[in-house]
């Protein structure tokens, strides 16, 4: 009993599948016959005539009649025999007296190997019937059978305002596959319905899209519900004739908009303060060590910075120059230890040329790295020029949106993660490593670490590397958010030592959290203030803090208090 009702479900199953694959192929056919039909009405000398052609291709539904509005549009189209073809051989508009090949504008085969040029007339539309024809193509791309696609046009359709969407942004609101494409589709349709401005327009239709776009805390919706909004207070002011409940429906739909937006901007600003943050707690990290360790203020950290950048951009040329195409989306793993080896390398050399011979003379060390660091910036602007161009590659390109309107990018979320990342690694190397034991112990009192045979000099030199290392993994991820160009590290050297001084000198976790704190700040105040005076007021905010807690957010305990 079981088998034989399987059986019979198997069967009515399969003609149901059957008859839609049916109705469907008869349903692509009648389509098709309707668009070969409609087709040679494009090329009638009366521009009515093809208004009408164009209308009634546009109402098949079927997205293939896009691809002869769009070689419409081209000016691909040509006439023969009052059909219309696409120019084969030769390409484009062929010598007179030769001859050319004809292709069907649905398939793209040889209909016609061979037809005299004269006998053919190339077709275009009037530069008053373009905007139709690109409409035309709009409404086709609802039907498209391509996801993203019919999405874009989903989402286009509402800034055009045009009332023939509003049946087939209808039928996708309420049954297309995708729920992005449905709310996409309804909140077009409300836009559509709010700025309809026919005089047998609804107004019902008008407030319930308001409500419903309020709601829905749509952006798009803002600029026309200030308009509206504007026009009926006029009108009250005025004292002519307005209706009370469609003002305050719009005025409630502007304010729950408005209110969305602010969280949006809040998030956004955060999330871009956070991202800042971890370049500025890459470039502290360095100097914090090396200011902890040998009391060295280097101006020229800023230019390790740089170095990493510019390393990045090598690692890009190579992948580019001399390897397959498909491996560039690799190059930006492959340049990390570049850019942290290349900085390190420039790190070691300045202890070992310039600082090791000057130890003791804080002004001297001072002025001495502040003009190798215009060394480094001449060097690199007669080799590279002012700018270059550093791309990111397609997995970090775009972002994921986590509520409505709030989208986190992905090369911001690489930043981070980053610099996560080197914070654990340095914590882990300072705290669990033969390295960084020596390291504290020359910080906490270098006399004691030389006579226990610690070579304190050597490790300076190892120091410093790993600082600029450090630094040049900051400019390698500024690459991904910023310009590379030579003064590049002049823009955040200030700001890091800001941050060494907030957090405490010496202490990874303050470089962390006085990182974070002034690249919200920096972020928060920016729409405020202006970029200058955004820093302006950070800078007072540092010297009252200093003045307050002049050790910094975590100051140097036991014997490091001493020093």
């Amino acid at each position: 009993m079981f088998r034989r009702a399987t059986c019979l479900w198997r069967i009515t199953a399969a003609w149901i599948f059957a008859c839609a694959v049916a109705m469907f192929a008869e349903t692509a056919v009648g389509d098709e016959q309707k668009i070969r039909h409609e087709m040679p009405r494009l090329g009638d000398a009366e521009m009515p005539a093809r208004a009408a052609a164009v209308d009634a291709l546009r109402l098949t539904n079927d997205p293939r009649a896009s691809t002869i509005f769009q070689a419409y549009l081209d000016g691909n189209l040509y006439l023969w025999k009052e059909q219309l073809f696409l120019l084969g051989e030769p390409k484009g508009d062929a010598a007179p007296g030769g001859m050319v090949s004809l292709l069907d504008p649905l398939t793209a085969q040889v209909k016609r190997s061979a037809v005299p040029t004269a006998e053919v007339r190339k077709i275009k539309p009037s530069r008053r019937e373009r905007k139709t024809i690109v409409t035309a193509i709009l409404y086709l791309a609802l039907y498209s059978t391509d996801l993203a696609e019919r999405g874009a046009a989903a989402k286009k359709c509402g800034n055009s305002r045009n009332v023939i969407f509003v049946d087939p942004l209808s039928l996708l609101a309420k049954s297309d596959e995708n729920l992005d494409i449905r709310d996409d589709a309804q909140e077009s349709l409300w836009l559509i319905q709010l700025g309809d401005s026919r005089p047998d327009a609804s107004q019902e239709h008008r407030l319930a899209a308001a409500r419903g776009l309020g709601e829905l805390c749509s952006a798009r919706a803002l600029p026309l519900l200030h308009q509206l909004t504007k026009e009926l207070d006029s009108a009250r002011i005025a004292g002519r004739a307005y209706e009370e409940a469609e003002l305050d429906t719009y005025q409630q739909a502007v304010e729950k908009i408005e209110s969305y937006q602010r969280f949006v901007h809040g998030g956004e600003y955060l999330f871009s303060g956070v991202s800042l943050g971890s370049v500025l707690i890459l470039m502290a990290l360095g100097l914090s060590i090396t200011f902890g360790l040998m009391g060295v203020i280097n101006m020229a950290h800023g230019e390790l910075m740089m170095i990493g950048a510019y390393a990045t951009y090598e690692v890009q040329q190579v992948f580019t120059n001399y390897l397959p195409e498909a491996a560039f989306n690799y190059y930006f793993i492959a340049a990390l230890p570049v850019a942290f080896l290349a900085a390190a390398f420039a790190g070691f050399l300045i202890e070992y040329l310039v600082i090791r011979h000057l130890y003791g003379r804080p002004l001297d060390t001072l002025l001495a790295t502040w003009g190798v660091s215009l060394i480094l910036i001449q060097i690199v602007r007669v080799h590279y020029g002012n700018n270059i161009a550093v791309s990111n590659p397609t997995w970090l390109r775009g972002g994921v949106e986590i509520v409505q309107d709030v989208v986190l990018p992905y090369n911001r979320c690489f930043i981070i993660a980053l610099c996560a990342a080197c914070v654990m690694a340095i914590h882990a190397l300072m705290k669990y490593t033969k390295f960084g034991l020596l390291v504290r112990a020359t910080t906490q009192n270098r006399d004691t670490a030389d006579s226990l045979g610690v070579n304190t000099r050597r490790f300076d030199g190892y120091t410093l590397a790993l600082g600029g290392g450090i630094a040049g993994i900051a400019g390698y991820a500024l690459t991904l958010i910023g310009g590379v160009t030579p003064d590049m590290g002049q823009n955040y050297i200030v700001d890091s030592f800001l941050v060494v001084v907030t957090g405490g000198v010496g202490e990874i976790f303050g470089a962390v959290w006085a990182g974070l704190g002034m690249g919200v700040i920096n972020k928060m105040l920016e729409p405020v203030t202006g970029a200058v005076w955004g820093k302006v007021l950070i800078l007072l905010f540092v010297v009252v803090f200093i003045q307050w807690r002049p050790a910094g957010l975590f100051p140097p305990k036991g014997r490091m208090a001493d020093v």
